[in-house]
């Protein structure tokens, strides 16, 4: 099961995806039912299924009106937290193997990001109950860091670069108890600022701080443990740069159940009605191909199980020399 969330006549309202052509919309928005899933005790598809109504609605017609919304929200953007888990994945097939050549080299001999991803391969999987390896973790924003598919990512005038970072989403309700639920899964652009990353690895938390997005569908249910996607840039018409990547369980050093755990054992994370939007990692960049992006430069990022792809074009905002002055009160 997939759902979208659109502007429907002034409202947000869930849908169910049909097929590709078609969406059919539902009485609420995805929180409420998941809200009422929660209450009752009951599977998220139960109920969409009693949540359904006769109106259907034309999924292209959706985006061209610009009607399409993030799969998930909170009405207040301050309950809705952004954060990511990186080191987590084994890599494309085509490096997999000198990734696992270097996990193998005397911890002398490692990068800090080495180390990080060597603990992962060890002990990333636990056996149920037990507890794993920590993951590198990073905090993006609340939600107003989050743009909707089909709509423009801005890029701050300090910033030093503009990638796309391919990856599943985990999203996320904490019930009134306090207790995480997990929604569904969706395709994510994490995109980071790679240049500043890459100029020392302890401004990765700067690096971070950048816009994101994530959808347009929101699938509901198992997630297959292999999964082979394409992330794709398109300039001015014409595919400037493409290649496949991996995800899924199959393709991870962590399993999901490690990344969450260690994401939501801090009680701050289980705030009861808020929402998580948690990025699980990336293999492939088109920075480490050397591609710089510029201007309108538009992201595809496509997973078959997902429906339609994640699409966002670039935006670059003005360049400003003036610093942040803060007044004393």
């Amino acid at each position: 099961m997939r759902l979208i969330q659109c502007d429907h006549q002034g409202q947000v309202r869930a849908a169910l995806v049909e097929n590709e052509k078609q969406v059919r919309l539902l009485d609420a928005d995805t929180l409420t039912l998941a809200r009422r899933a929660i209450g009752r005790g009951k599977p998220l598809e139960d109920v969409v299924a009693s949540a359904l109504t006769e109106t259907r609605l034309d999924y292209q017609q959706l985006i061209d009106e610009k009607h399409l919304l993030l799969p998930l929200t909170h009405p207040d953007p301050a309950h809705c937290l952004v954060t990511g888990t990186g080191l987590t994945h084994l890599g494309s097939a085509d490096t997999r193997s000198a990734m696992h050549a270097k996990a193998q080299a005397d911890d002398a001999e490692l990068t800090d990001s080495m180390r990080m991803f060597k603990l992962g391969v060890e002990n990333g999987k636990p056996a149920a109950g037990e507890t794993g390896a920590q993951p590198e973790w990073f905090y993006k924003g609340d939600g107003g860091c989050v743009v909707a598919p089909e709509a423009e990512i801005p890029v701050p005038g300090f910033a030093e670069d503009a990638g796309e970072e391919p990856e599943l989403a985990g999203l996320y309700v904490i019930g009134d108890d306090g207790t995480p639920w997990r929604v569904g899964f969706a395709i994510g652009n994490e995109f980071s600022d790679h240049v500043t990353e890459r100029f020392n690895y302890l401004w990765l938390a700067h690096s971070k701080l950048r816009a994101c997005s994530f959808g347009p569908e929101l699938l509901v249910g198992e997630l297959p443990s292999h999964l082979e996607g394409t992330s794709r840039i398109v300039r001015d018409g014409e595919t400037l740069w493409e290649k496949p990547f991996l995800t899924g369980e199959a393709n991870m050093a962590h399993s999901l159940a490690n990344l969450e755990h260690h994401h939501f054992k801090y009680a701050n994370f289980r705030r009861p009605g808020d929402v998580h939007v948690h990025f699980f990692g990336t293999a492939t960049l088109s920075f480490a191909d050397g591609i710089r992006t510029r201007e309108g430069d538009r992201f595809e990022i496509a997973l078959a199980d997902f429906g339609r792809p994640l699409r966002n074009a670039l935006r670059f905002e003005a360049v400003t020399s003036a610093t942040v002055e803060i007044p004393s009160l």
